[in-house]
């Protein structure tokens, strides 16, 4: 049982003698007491990852999910349609080994998302995504993955795999179960370019800081198609988030992670969330810890205002049909008349193991580009990506 996989949490180490008042988090959600119980009934399952081993100059991370728990507990209960159902299983325990961590996260991860409970990992550092990534791995599909950080985590790693080059072991995980991988908010001056052209030429989604920033919305199409999101909370400027040893001026404002948090609660498709590398030792007044457990909020808020308009019951969908002069071909969009959110479709032939990827999230200027009669970027990726595989 995955049980043997987790730690309860010490309630009185973190909160003390706290109260919480009926309307906020902390008295509406249930918590692991070391015995087997019935998750099924549940939404949502916050567990905590105590491991710094894969990031030596940011030790410290290991005692992050006290603050962040303390912070995110004390907000009110979002208003949401049905009842608020949160369970706090405690801490992941520390294996003897970073492999031993990296596959009792995954044991944890495969068991709720199979009960249909989505994970909300905290705490630990970035090469945790490794052992969320893993718990997909029996679950036979393909999956996409978004990781937002300031730099893509792609180094030769010097011995063992850590914070700093997980993300190879993942693109060459064999059997591979990624179909699709996007970066978002790297920072140019912190990244080897050849990084970036080697994962775009895979047809991979690297959009610079700026280019999100500027345009925050269209990060939300890329959200709806995630199966699972990892935060490295580095990629928040210093400003906002001075919580971690190499915090810069330059990154995402506590706003704009509130808006990206809140698109990943409201995908329907949307599986899993870790937010890693808060240090508390460097955190002045908390502020880090405010932010963090403010970006959750506004997750579990998005999660309770789901629609459920994924593309299955066509007659909640407007059908638009888009002619190429130049191309000899017709590209299909579907507008949700629920949430009017777009997506295109693509063909996928009899390759029943793409069918979840036939129908790709867009955006309205996606549509406005494909009535000028160029092919919209995404469409393209996507489309590459089923020709070759």
């Amino acid at each position: 049982m995955f049980y043997e996989f987790l730690q309860p949490l010490d309630r009185e180490k973190v909160f003390g003698d706290t109260t919480w008042r009926t309307a906020q988090l902390g008295s509406s959600i249930d918590f692991y007491e070391g015995k087997t119980m019935d998750i099924d009934g549940y939404d949502l399952a916050i567990l905590s990852v105590s491991e710094n081993r894969g990031h030596a100059a940011n030790r410290g991370v290991e005692d992050g999910h006290v603050n962040i728990r303390r912070e995110l507990y004390r907000l009110y209960t979002p208003v949401a349609e049905k009842p608020v159902r949160i369970v706090d299983l405690g801490e992941i325990k520390t294996g003897a080994t970073l492999k031993d961590t990296y596959f009792g996260l995954a044991a944890v991860m495969l068991q709720l998302l199979t009960s249909k409970v989505i994970p909300i990992i905290i705490g630990g550092t970035h090469d945790m995504t490794f052992g969320q990534y893993l718990g997909y791995q029996e679950l036979y599909t393909l999956i996409n993955m978004v990781i937002i950080d300031e730099r893509i985590d792609m180094e030769e790693p010097n011995g063992e795999m850590d914070a700093s080059s997980y993300l190879m072991p993942i693109l060459s995980h064999s059997p591979n179960y990624l179909f699709n991988y996007s970066h978002l908010g790297y920072q140019t001056y912190l990244n080897d370019p050849k990084t970036v052209d080697m994962l775009e030429s895979l047809n991979f989604d690297c959009l610079r800081l700026g280019m999100v920033r500027q345009h925050i919305s269209e990060v939300e199409p890329i959200l709806r198609d995630a199966d699972m999101l990892s935060i490295d909370i580095s990629s928040i400027r210093m400003a906002d988030a001075p919580g971690h040893v190499s915090a810069s001026p330059n990154g995402f404002n506590g706003e704009e992670l509130c808006q990206i948090t809140r698109y990943a609660g409201l995908s329907d498709k949307l599986t899993s969330i870790s937010i890693s590398e808060y240090n508390p030792h460097y955190d002045n007044h908390g502020q880090t810890a405010q932010l963090i457990g403010q970006m959750l909020w506004y997750f579990v808020e998005g999660y309770y205002s789901r629609k459920g308009d994924m593309p299955a019951n066509m007659d909640q969908f407007l059908k638009f049909t888009v002619k190429f002069e130049q191309y000899d071909h017709e590209l299909i969009f579907w507008k949700s008349k629920v949430t009017e959110r777009w997506w295109m479709e693509l063909p996928y032939g009899d390759r029943k193991k793409y069918a979840r990827h036939q129908m790709v999230p867009c955006s309205y200027s996606d549509y406005e580009m494909a009535c000028k009669d160029e092919l919209p970027d995404r469409w393209m990726k996507v489309y590459n990506k089923l020709m070759d595989a």
